[in-house]
């Protein structure tokens, strides 16, 4: 069993909460105590009655550490789950914080319910491992403990043990190492199934529509026999250790129990040390026997194991710069994306608006998407105001860049929280610019409407999408396609705010010759490249260019490229 970046996950976690160790060792090291301490006392007990002593001190002795350690028990029970929870919340914000820092081809890796499984369920078993080494460490104490007092009692009892337990050791290895590929193969194909699941519910309106519901059941639970197989796998396995350590502790005790039968025989122990080679020989067992034990630290291995290749995907770095004053002038330098953008050289001056057009994969998002450094460019660099973006602190990035999308997303809360950045006139003011503000003054609460309880069309939650980056005062305003669900009179509106409200720069994604038009020039992009960058009224002079915005047309020419 090799060391592995799991391991060293475990181990981080294990150090992040080495305090909680305090008290979990203190408890436990008195159950440790006292558990060696009761076959002593208990075979003080057993000879003081058999020889008729007067008093009943060994008696009052044994009642007193039983009540000892069923206190320690119970404060033990207390303080582990205590201590995981703890580090569970740590390990869910540390984990929460990495996904929000990945870039969005990196974040692309991972299906949505995939994460959420990750999150909620391997953090749980990874944070167990803190209370689990606590408890395997006392048990070793005890296990250590008890060979110690065999070897007390007689030397030839700690000998008798200690001849099958390498054996035992070994077949414990055995099971860790095996075991641990196939939880994690089970935590894998969960993680599918949430993913898929996820993706359904998301887009449960389609799958009623097309009435694919039964398809769709099968696509999720398709990976359900061999979830199955590995559940099975890894319970035959555990099974077989139990099996093995149900005939092999007993063997190891045995040997250590006719071993002191025969030094009773002889006269070199009493039958109270008897008793108490019999506690103590089934003690110096316990680290050997623990087969719910050794499950657990396979599934807290398998869980880190899972949270590992989440945090061990690269996030995006950020610089130390702040912008200098300027008006936004925006500056693509040989930018390159693999499969998706083609060394891509353009100028954007600030304050002026650049429509990015072309066909269905053509790059247009992907560009949008470097522009506002939601992914960087495997080679080229881009300059906002003269300032490489990857220099930026994510303060500055996030205080310059706005963004609205096709289908915006929001956070619990009301109308206002929805719009963000504070509230009062330039929450309305925003509303008003983006067309949201007349719906929303519809609502029987206004501004103060919870969006989650409140039914919105496409082109409604557009709006109110671009309402929210209107809001905030940028250097920058990104649009991918964020209005493609709205009317054309609206549309109409939303452009004349834009251009006589708005001093930031603007890059438009949009498959609408409107748009286009209204925008100061116009990038058309095929395959990556740039082919060509003008003002909308001379492209459309091409009849080329006047395909990309007629789907019949579009497709015509597609066939007969």
């Amino acid at each position: 069993m090799r060391w592995t970046s799991a391991d060293r996950l475990l181990a981080r976690t294990a150090r992040a909460g080495w305090w909680w160790n305090i008290p979990l060792f203190t408890v436990n090291l008195i159950r440790a105590a006292g558990a060696l301490a009761l076959p002593a006392v208990l075979a003080a007990a057993i000879d003081e009655r058999l020889a008729k002593e007067e008093g009943h001190t060994a008696i009052a002795q044994l009642t007193g550490l039983v009540l000892l350690l069923l206190a320690a028990e119970v404060v033990n029970q207390l303080i582990a789950p205590w201590c995981v929870s703890t580090l569970v919340l740590g390990l869910r914000r540390d984990f929460l914080t990495h996904i929000l820092r990945l870039g969005t081809r990196e974040r692309a890796r991972f299906a949505g319910g995939d994460l959420t499984s990750r999150l909620l369920t391997n953090t749980t078993e990874t944070a167990s491992v803190v209370p689990l080494f606590s408890s395997w460490i006392t048990s070793l104490l005890v296990s250590g403990g008890a060979l110690i007092a065999l070897a007390l009692i007689d030397l030839r009892l700690s000998a008798a043990f200690v001849v099958g337990a390498p054996v035992a050791a070994l077949v414990i290895r055995s099971f860790v190492g095996r075991v641990s590929p196939l939880l994690t193969a089970y935590l894998e194909i969960q993680g599918r199934m949430s993913g898929r699941l996820a993706e359904v519910l998301a887009g449960i309106r389609t799958v009623r529509a097309a009435g694919s519901e039964t398809q769709e059941i099968d696509r999720v639970l398709a990976d359900l026999p061999d979830l199955r197989r590995a559940g099975h796998d890894s319970w035959i396995l555990q099974g077989k250790l139990s099996l093995r350590a149900s005939l092999l502790m007993p063997l190891i005790q045995v040997a250590v129990l006719a071993t002191a039968g025969y030094a009773l025989v002889g006269g070199d122990i009493t039958p109270g040390r008897l008793t108490a080679a019999a506690g103590y020989a089934g003690m110096a067992l316990g680290l050997l026997s623990q087969a719910g034990a050794f499950m657990a630290l396979a599934q807290a291995r398998a869980g880190a194991r899972r949270l590992e290749e989440v945090l061990s995907t690269p996030t995006m770095s950020y610089g130390t710069r702040t912008l200098p004053e300027g008006p936004g002038d925006l500056t693509f330098q040989g930018l390159t994306v693999n499969g998706v953008l083609d060394g891509v050289n353009l100028r954007v001056p600030g304050g002026s608006s650049l429509a990015l057009v072309g066909l269905s994969g053509s790059g247009k998002s992907t560009l949008a998407a470097v522009a506002g450094r939601l992914i960087d460019p495997d080679t080229g660099q881009l300059l906002l105001d003269g300032v490489p973006v990857r220099e930026l602190t994510a303060a500055e990035l996030a205080a310059h860049v706005s963004w609205a999308f096709e289908r915006p997303c929001y956070l619990e809360g009301t109308f206002t929280d929805a719009i963000g950045f504070g509230s009062g006139d330039r929450v309305r003011d925003a509303a008003r610019a983006a067309r949201a503000d007349a719906f929303i003054r519809r609502l029987p609460q206004g501004y103060d409407s919870a969006c989650a309880s409140t039914p919105l069309s496409g082109g409604e939650r557009q709006r109110l999408g671009l309402a929210r980056a209107l809001a905030h005062t940028s250097r920058l305003l990104i649009l991918d396609d964020a209005l493609s669900s709205v009317d054309s009179v609206t549309e109409l509106h939303i452009s004349k705010a834009l251009t006589q409200q708005v001093t930031a720069t603007r890059i438009i994604v949009t498959h609408r010759p409107s748009l286009a038009a209204r925008a100061d020039r116009v990038a058309w992009l095929e395959d990556g490249r740039l082919l060509a960058v003008a003002p909308h009224h001379e492209l459309w002079k091409q009849p080329r260019y006047r395909r990309l915005f007629n789907p019949g047309q579009e497709r015509e020419f597609s066939h007969a490229s």
